[in-house]
């Protein structure tokens, strides 16, 4: 066993902790109240009840009553209040063995808590109080509802529920969401910061999924399991040991039911075995097997159709039954005994199996057909939890009935269930291996992980490193990602060539995300086996012939990639040829295959899949200049990734996240999606993730009015070196950079030689190659802006008529704007105010707000007032609060930090806090910049 340590601080219990610290301040200034927690085994009420009491204490400023409920003494009256009463520091006006024999009346005991808090506030602390006796329930509760204002006395009670105290304020506790769960297993491992303490992350994430949120669960799941269990050296036990008291105070909340009760409950937790998770029962199977069980109808409708019936265990939707919380089914299925649980798993196969010939070819809700054809896949389900031991037969009949259309979710259900059953070592090697490959595509990776971990590892197995690395490609560093597909894909290969296919092209992506052109090739060259797609073929040649140089036979293969793709039915095929698309430069084609992919996936799935459509359809409307519905599938794509466990999806939807904000958002919001980017691109090696970032924080740079921030991030990416660009991105940044450099006077000095001019040329050969249809008119920018005086208003007008012709509001407007500030440098104002002017309205047309007010600002400087919205940004205090303001004027004047606090008679820290926001919203580094955006100087 692991030494457990106990928690030092309540997790996630900020805002409980909040309400009970308001509540003791009231009574602190002689307010009362009343507060009753409720919440189910386990959650934490009584930590919470438990620290109000030490906290009152601690400050001394008043007596507790506490108690406890005990369960035995339910039956005689006013036992509870004798035991509160017990608790007193000191003697009473009424003896408790007073109240234990005579009783005491709702009233005189409002009386007596007034008397107690008459000089000191006084806190009454009840845990269980729903365990209580009734007549002291009744009491306590009749006097908690009269103290108020000037009462000097507070009541907090514990309750599994709040019936007993109607009309009091209550507080339902929830389970702990997943970061303060995970906080607190760190916690209890003493893995936080730890390095000898290290937890692997599959039983990181079985614990946590197997806690659900419960801290007292989760506390005895972890004590139970060994170092080197926590570890991942040694298997984990199944099920997992150490909730057993957890799960029994959940089952004993339901014991006092009448025996047909539990008898459905018992039915209903066994009736969502063969269901994908979260989807409840069948309402008419359970009413099938209530029936066949000998419940009268009486007793069905009681609990089917009232929650009450069922002390609020189910809950009815539709046709549908649902445990209202999932460790209630848990808990009932733990009490049962192992001959009664086959029993009703064994009832309900038989049903599910005499039901198959009439309900072959019915949807049931959800979508899925209730049967694969005989024998059900349900019934068999149910037939596995009805078995006894070990059973080849039936496990290989579950192999044989997960098959599709069924989703992902039930065959990942069953297989797992065959390789629990299989008697022969390598058969529940392989069934687990399938097992954690369907419950991956149903986007659960946490579990599929856990059941790659009772694949074991010996012999090597070729589908569980395959699944392993298609997991890594998605929550793990890309290097191993593609190692672990290129190890499954030399397993695979002698007896599975789809497989094999599937990881190498696997290992390919990995090595894309890695920004590794050699380690791509190398995996897509090992593709050898015959192709059974055409279009797949041809994606395979034509990337190859574009990485190697081979431009034309590339563009043509890849052509030929997308027109057979576009009878493709299955989404990964229409995710490759958006990439195909993506390379040839061909944005258009690349949106719709992402639009396709995305409606394929909704369809007919895997969810897995669905962060990546979402991905590519964000980035390939990002290069179309279509940022307010990139943005919006990204935000889709981070959710979903989120939801199905793949942070590297996420970092690179983050990094779409971040371009867009860099064209609509401004500066912070770039600046967050960007830093979630590269805090996961680093760790991971996501070359591409992190290029685009990057990019992301020079565009605000640039829309901010500072060049030279943004020419030095992307310097690196575009010039040689190891810390140059993503081959397939660097190329997107060139026209930043050039711009970047231009504007914070980094250009080349003379000869057309040096960092600038080289990353011009090298854009200029891909402008050849590339169809994208703004490469031509960047092209054009870019040597605009290092031309000379004589021929720079030429290659603008150039970049233009490039830009009448493919449209693209947003980079238009970017050489509008480029234009019309050299226009007015050279003194031309009359000439620069129109592409200022068109400038303007375009990037308030795209929602670019910073580059708005960058072109408002040239247009004033060319002698023309600017009104609208732009005209609302041009004052740069207006972006700050009044206090702000007051503060940037009083710097900008030249006062001290010091002077300013005495002028506003606030503190010097305010002052400073302040200021550091006054930089950032107004983009400056210093106060003499501050002053002369200000129109004033320093002294």
């Amino acid at each position: 066993m692991t030494t457990v340590h106990s928690p030092l601080r309540l997790y996630g219990r900020s805002g409980e902790l909040a309400i009970l610290d308001t509540l003791s301040a009231r009574l602190r200034n002689g307010d009362g109240g009343a507060l009753v927690l409720t919440a189910l085994p386990g959650i934490g009420r009584t930590a919470l009840l438990d620290g109000a009491v030490a906290a009152h204490r601690e400050r001394a400023v008043g007596p507790v009553l506490t108690a406890t409920a005990a369960p035995v003494e339910q039956r005689l009256p006013h036992s509870g209040l004798h035991a509160l009463l017990c608790s007193a520091p000191g003697p009473l006006p009424l003896p408790p063995d007073q109240v234990l024999r005579d009783g005491i009346g709702p009233a005189d005991l409002l009386t007596l808590l007034r008397e107690l808090g008459a000089d000191r506030p006084l806190m009454v602390c009840v845990d269980d109080a729903h365990l209580w006796d009734a007549e002291s329930r009744a009491a306590l509760g009749f006097a908690a509802r009269r103290l108020g204002a000037g009462s000097r006395v507070a009541v907090v009670l514990g309750a599994g529920d709040g019936a007993g105290f109607a009309g009091l304020p209550a507080l339902r506790l929830g389970p702990l969401d997943d970061d303060a769960a995970a906080a607190l297993l760190d916690r209890l491992t003493g893995a936080a910061g730890a390095a000898d303490h290290p937890v692997d992350p599959v039983v990181r994430g079985e614990l946590l999924r197997e806690a659900a949120g419960n801290p007292r669960l989760l506390t005895g799941l972890a004590g139970r399991l060994t170092p080197d269990q926590l570890a991942g050296r040694t298997a984990l036990p199944s099920p997992l040991p150490g909730g057993e008291d957890v799960l029994d105070a959940h089952a004993a909340r339901l014991g006092g039911l009448p025996p047909d009760t539990r008898t459905l409950l018992l039915l209903a937790a066994a009736a969502e075995e063969h269901e994908p998770q979260g989807a409840g029962a069948d309402a008419a199977l359970l009413l099938r097997a209530a029936t066949a069980a000998g419940l009268g109808p009486a007793a069905l409708d009681l609990a089917l159709l009232t929650p009450a019936g069922t002390a609020g265990a189910l809950q009815r939707a539709g046709n549908r039954v649902h445990f209202s919380h999932p460790l209630l089914r848990r808990a009932i299925l733990h009490r049962a005994t192992p001959q009664r649980r086959r029993a009703v798993h064994g009832l309900l196969a038989t049903l599910l199996a005499t039901g198959t010939a009439g309900l072959r070819g019915r949807v049931r809700p959800g979508g899925a057909t209730t049967a694969t054809g005989p024998p059900a896949l349900a019934a068999l389900v149910q037939r596995a939890g009805a078995a006894a031991g070990l059973d080849a037969a039936l496990a290989d009949a579950l192999e044989a009935a997960a098959v599709s259309p069924r989703p992902h979710a039930e065959r990942a259900a069953a297989l797992a269930r065959a390789a629990m059953l299989s008697t022969d070592e390598g058969l529940r090697a392989d069934r687990f291996a399938a097992a954690a490959e369907h419950t991956r595509l149903a986007g659960d990776a946490g579990r599929a992980r856990a059941l790659l971990a009772r694949a074991g590892g010996r012999p090597p197995h070729g589908g569980a490193h395959r699944v392993r690395g298609l997991l890594a490609l998605r929550d793990g560093p890309a290097a191993d990602a593609r190692e672990e597909l290129l190890t499954a894909a030399a397993l695979l290969a002698p007896h599975d060539p789809r497989r094999t296919l599937d990881a190498l092209l696997g290992a390919a992506e990995a090595a894309w995300a890695m920004g590794d052109a050699l380690a791509y090739l190398d995996a897509m060259a090992r593709i050898t086996v015959p192709v059974p797609e055409r279009a797949l073929a041809q994606y395979r040649d034509g990337m190859c012939a574009m990485l190697r140089g081979r431009v034309t036979e590339g563009h043509a293969l890849l052509r030929h990639c997308l027109d057979s793709a576009g009878r493709a039915r299955d989404p990964a095929a229409m995710l490759r040829a958006g990439v195909a698309a993506l390379v040839l430069g061909d944005i258009d084609a690349a949106c719709r295959s992402g639009a396709r992919a995305l409606a394929a996936v909704r369809v007919t799935g895997p969810d897995s899949l669905l962060p990546q459509a979402l991905e590519h359809l964000a980035y390939a409307e990002l290069r179309a200049g279509r940022h307010a519905r990139a943005r919006a599938h990204a935000l889709e794509g981070l959710c979903a990734a989120r939801r199905t466990g793949q942070p590297n999806t996420a970092a690179h939807l983050h990094a779409v996240l971040a371009l867009a904000a860099s064209v609509e958002g401004g500066t912070q919001p770039c600046a967050a999606h960007a830093d979630a980017a590269l805090a996961g691109a680093g760790p991971h090696g996501l070359a591409q993730a992190a290029t685009l970032a990057t990019w992301a924080l020079a565009r605000a740079d640039l829309a901010a009015g500072r060049p030279g921030e943004a020419a030095a991030r992307l310097g690196p990416l575009v010039r040689p070196g190891p810390r140059r660009g993503h081959f397939a991105a660097r190329m997107l940044a060139v026209p930043c950079f050039v711009e970047a450099s231009v504007l914070a006077g980094r250009t080349d000095r003379g000869g057309g030689v040096g960092p600038v001019a080289d990353a011009v040329a090298e854009f200029a050969v891909w402008v050849t190659y590339t169809t994208d249809p703004a490469a031509p008119a960047q092209l054009a920018r870019c040597r605009a802006l290092l031309a000379p005086p004589g021929e720079a208003a030429g290659r603008y007008e150039e970049a233009l008529a490039h830009h009448d012709r493919t449209g693209g509001d947003f980079e238009r407007a970017r050489t509008q704007l480029l234009y019309g500030a050299w226009l007015r440098r050279r003194r031309r104002t009359r000439e620069a105010r129109e592409p200022l002017r068109d400038a303007l309205v375009a990037f308030e047309r795209c929602g670019a707000r910073a580059w708005a007010d960058r072109a408002g600002g040239e247009l004033r400087a060319a002698g023309e007032a600017v009104e609208g919205a732009a005209a609302g940004r041009a004052d740069p205090l207006c972006a700050l609060t009044p206090q702000q303001q007051r503060i940037a004027r009083c710097v900008a004047e030249g006062a001290t930090n010091r002077e300013v606090a005495l002028r506003l008679s606030v503190s010097t820290r305010t002052v400073d806090h302040h200021l550091r926001n006054v930089f950032a919203a107004l983009g400056v580094r210093s106060r003499t910049e501050l002053a002369t955006m200000l129109g004033r100087r320093s002294g």
